[in-house]
């Protein structure tokens, strides 16, 4: 449980601050062994956070100088203040304050930081606790940002390969939606003048013009409420469950999100087990934050599996996301006690395949879209000058 309180310290000054303990008796001597004197205490409710999210960047650069801080003889209060003071956001800047205010009031590292989980997730304060047991903080601290580097290195690289495609198939689609609600119809009204029959081609991309501009408030309406449902589906358990397996078995997508899988889940595991979390808690912690709940109920069940004396790789084979080399090679790390070097094998091996993947994803996709945009395009402009062409060969048989 969680106590606040207020206490006077010797010189009389009023402090507020919050101590962890089983119960109120014990966190006030807890309060008292920090010379302070008690004023009023009483258990914390448990409040909503109002903290935005911290960058990725920030949590490096903030593990990088607390770790040579720490490494360096500074007590991490001190350390925690002179970080502080760096800090470059306002957000993180009082993050950084309230957990050292924590630690001050007498609270570890590991639970002053998990009062924060926009900034600090599961993951980073399990291995900050496993580094405070075994007396090598300022080690974990530099192996979470390690770890944390090469995580937003794998997702830049998915992101800024997809980038272009999609910035390219926007301006198709939106071009598209422009030409069919606002040019389409001037070339309309040009054609009814004519009077003769239209060409069929001509005749479907005006009916579907005049459908949009009909209907347009409607598609809006029917489109948002479609992904606001899809939204509220997804957010259930078998909802998340049905959708992770559509992910996983999508064509060319749906092989690149499991090698991120892998390369995520092998780094993760790796870097807790270095760091000396226990396999099984290493084990729930990337269940939960492996994105994707196909690949969390497999890591449970490899979690049922060691708690009824088995191996990880046993679950692991039985699914159809861990491919054969990764389940031999997890194998072997448990049979020969180098579990944590094999998966940061695993876990290069695999940021070179999506590197690979990715690369070959957006050479076909960027051909592919471009086809596509000239296709409906052309077709558009194919439609309404088929007309024209007509009018003019009309208009030269009169003349």
């Amino acid at each position: 449980m969680v106590f606040s309180y207020k206490a006077k310290d010797q010189k009389g000054k009023l402090v507020d601050g919050e101590v962890e303990a089983s119960d109120q008796r014990e966190a006030i001597n807890k309060i008292k062994s920090l010379k302070l004197s008690v004023v009023s205490i009483s258990q914390s409710k448990k409040k909503k956070s109002k903290e935005g999210k911290v960058k990725a960047k920030e949590i490096v650069i903030f593990s990088r100088q607390l770790s040579t801080l720490v490494s360096s003889g500074v007590p991490i209060v001190q350390s925690l203040g002179i970080l502080e003071s760096q800090a470059e956001t306002k957000n993180f800047k009082q993050v950084i304050e309230r957990i050292r205010q924590d630690i001050e009031g007498g609270l570890s590292i590991s639970d002053a930081m998990a009062k924060h989980p926009k900034a600090f997730d599961e993951l980073y304060v399990s291995m900050i606790r496993a580094g405070e047991v075994g007396g090598i903080l300022d080690t974990i601290l530099d192996r979470l940002a390690t770890y944390l580097e090469s995580s937003s290195a794998l997702r830049d690289k998915v992101k800024s390969a997809l980038m272009y495609p999609m910035i390219v198939g926007s301006i198709a689609i939106v071009l598209t939606i422009f030409l069919v609600i606002f040019v389409i119809p001037i070339f309309k009204n040009i054609f009814m003048g004519f009077g003769a029959e239209l060409p069929l081609i001509t005749r479907i991309v005006i009916g579907i013009s005049d459908f949009l501009k009909a209907n347009i408030i409607y598609i809006i309406i029917v489109a948002g409420g479609a992904g606001y449902g899809l939204k509220k589906y997804i957010s259930t358990d078998d909802g998340r469950r049905k959708f992770d397996y559509i992910l996983l078995k999508l064509p060319v997508f749906g092989m690149i999100l499991k090698k991120v899988a892998i390369a995520r889940f092998s780094r993760t595991l790796g870097t807790l087990v270095k760091s000396g979390v226990p396999i099984l808690q290493g084990l729930e912690t990337v269940a939960k934050t492996s994105g994707n709940k196909i690949i969390e109920e497999v890591l449970l069940d490899s979690m049922k599996s060691i708690r009824e004396g088995g191996k990880i790789s046993d679950p692991l084979r039985k699914s159809d996301v861990f491919p054969s080399m990764v389940v031999q090679m997890i194998s072997v790390g448990e049979e020969t006690g180098s579990l944590d070097n094999m998966l940061s094998k695993i876990a290069d091996f695999y940021d070179q395949e999506v590197d690979a993947a990715v690369k070959g994803l957006t050479s076909m996709i960027e051909p592919i879209v471009m086809v596509f945009m000239g296709a409906v395009i052309g077709f558009i402009v194919i439609a309404m000058f088929i007309p024209m062409f007509e009018m003019g060969e009309i208009a030269s048989k009169a003349g």
